[in-house]
């Protein structure tokens, strides 16, 4: 009997968050995320091919947790992805962003690459991919028990980090054995605005739990409205524009909705009609699908506001960016504004122009209202660094650098402490990972000691048999070379190559027993592409 729980990303590191659970002949990925940032330690192979995975449970829309849907389509994957109703919506925009992003980056490369002689790149995934692999999304509702197959029964349980954000709950079956396994996803923040708190879950087996936030607290009592306003009035009194680099799906928003609350209290004086730029396309499409899921995601105050004619994120003042001659002129324009743009770790998108546009400007100021992974452009600004470089120019830091503490979407670690508190139950076993060394082990000394659970942070490629509860594999981490990137990078397109043969070896297998003609037909097919590239 095989019950299996092998891990793959996010393990000690905060991105990149992919695990494979085996029950019977069923194979799920929970999570297919890109990594971001500093990439420590390699993670370990799937064990099987892609096109073998029969479904992946998706916590949110996130690119660190979705980023690589695309990619393992391209690879074979063509199983069903199942998430709740809101995550697969915005999965719809950010998943074709993340792929326009790839292709200009790649292109970007590629024109370097031809004026000095060296090797072309082939992107990441291209928008054929993102458009692909949407195909294959089926929303389901929130609390929502169904059975899927004989071995495994599902629900998703809201737990508030973002707009659709979910804790899975999965209950595996094989013979006579069954174990109930919960995949926390990320565990979001308390009051925070518009979408819900997190909801707890009251028992299972084993938890395989995040650990972002696992050794940090946020400040409490922190008004960041009025925080927020401060900034944006001596700012503006300054004659200086405020860049705020923002996630451009639920910071963005809750941004707004701050705003809001600033423009219609008079928090900032003296700068009526105060104009507030947001600057991503993919940041104005997830606003309307904000709205479209008011019913189901929002907490009982915004709804509360809605229903009293306002809308929660829209104020006198916005002004929506989506082209690029639209992004360009806000620069132009010298009158002292707020710009909301992303990527919200300033490692893409728009808000590299308007940094160096901005940050040279001691008149200027540079909030962060989110966390910036070691390794990013966020993180180095935030961490007081003299001067970046963006588009390979130097610019000095010269703007006033801030951070809005504690308005992050991840629970700090009394938040994540309380969330594994309740369950009522006591877990057989929890499985740390989405944090780097010194959360994910603080977290797991904390769990271990404080709430008396049994807690471990696995390495990738650590496996876990969940009927006998034992390990059949424990790894140990290996670290990425800066070489070895290079070379992973310079080989990707024979990777894919590569992954297309295992494909044409696993068609080759489903087509056995078929009928003798058509298999003669296949053989001669192959045999032509084997002599046009035997070279």
């Amino acid at each position: 009997m095989l019950m299996r729980l092998t891990f793959i990303g996010a393990d000690h590191e905060v991105t990149g968050s992919c695990h494979f659970l085996e029950v019977g002949d069923t194979k799920v990925l929970i999570d297919c995320g890109m990594e971001q940032g500093n990439n420590v330690y390699q993670n370990a192979e799937l064990p099987v091919s892609y096109s073998d995975i029969d479904y992946v449970f998706l916590t949110h829309a996130h690119i660190d947790h979705a980023g690589m849907l695309p990619w393992i389509y391209a690879r074979g994957f063509k199983g069903q992805i199942i998430t709740t109703y809101a995550t697969a919506d915005l999965c719809g925009i950010m998943l074709r962003d993340s792929a326009h992003i790839q292709e200009m980056e790649a292109e970007w490369r590629n024109r370097k690459a031809r004026r000095a002689g060296k090797t072309e790149v082939e992107a990441l995934y291209t928008m054929q991919d993102a458009e692909g692999v949407l195909g294959h999304f089926e929303g389901v509702a929130y609390g929502q028990k169904f059975k899927l197959n004989e071995n495994i029964t599902l629900r998703f349980t809201d737990v508030g980090h973002l707009l659709g954000s979910a804790s899975i709950e999965i209950w595996a079956t094989e013979g006579d054995e069954q174990r109930k396994i919960v995949f926390s996803g990320d565990i979001g923040n308390k009051n925070k605005p518009l979408i819900r708190d997190p909801q707890y879950i009251s028992d299972g087996d084993y938890v395989v739990m995040e650990s972002t936030y696992g050794n940090r607290y946020h400040k409490k009592g922190e008004d960041h409205v009025t925080g927020l306003a401060h900034i944006i009035q001596e700012t503006l009194d300054r004659q200086g524009n405020v860049v705020i680099p923002a996630f451009a799906v639920g910071r963005t928003q809750e941004l707004l909705y701050m705003i809001r609350h600033i423009k219609e209290e008079k928090l900032v004086t003296g700068h009526d009609g105060f104009q507030v730029y947001v600057d991503s396309p993919l940041a104005v499409e997830a606003t309307h699908v904000f709205k479209q899921n008011m019913v189901e995601c929002y907490d009982e105050e915004t709804k509360a506001l809605v229903e009293r004619g306002i809308n929660p994120i829209d104020f006198p003042g916005l002004k929506l960016s989506v082209t690029s001659e639209e992004s360009k002129n806000i620069n132009f324009d010298m009158t002292p504004k707020v710009i909301i743009s992303a990527a919200g770790m300033c490692d893409a998108g728009r808000i590299r122009h308007h940094l160096k546009h901005n940050l040279w400007r001691e008149e200027c100021s540079v909030v962060f209202a989110g966390y910036q992974a070691e390794g990013t452009l966020g993180r180095l600004l935030q961490d007081g660094a003299p001067a970046v470089k963006i588009f390979g120019e130097e610019i000095d830091v010269r703007a006033h650098i801030e951070t809005l503490d504690g308005i992050s979407g991840h629970a700090d670690r009394d938040g994540l402490l309380t969330w594994a508190a309740a369950f009522e139950q006591k877990p057989k076993y929890v499985f740390v990972v989405h944090g780097n060394d010194e959360s994910c082990q603080s977290l797991t000394d904390a769990l271990n000691t404080q709430l008396g659970l049994t807690a471990k942070a696995p390495y990738s490629g650590s496996e876990f048999d969940l009927i006998k509860g034992v390990w059949i594999r424990e790894t140990e981490p290996v670290l990425v070379e800066a070489e070895t990137q290079a070379a992973r990078k310079a080989t990707g397109v024979y990777t894919r190559l590569v992954d297309a043969g295992q494909m044409l070896m696993d068609v080759i297998a489903r087509n056995q027993g078929g009928a003798n003609q058509d298999l003669t037909r296949f053989t001669e097919q192959i045999l032509a592409l084997c002599e046009k590239w035997n070279r």
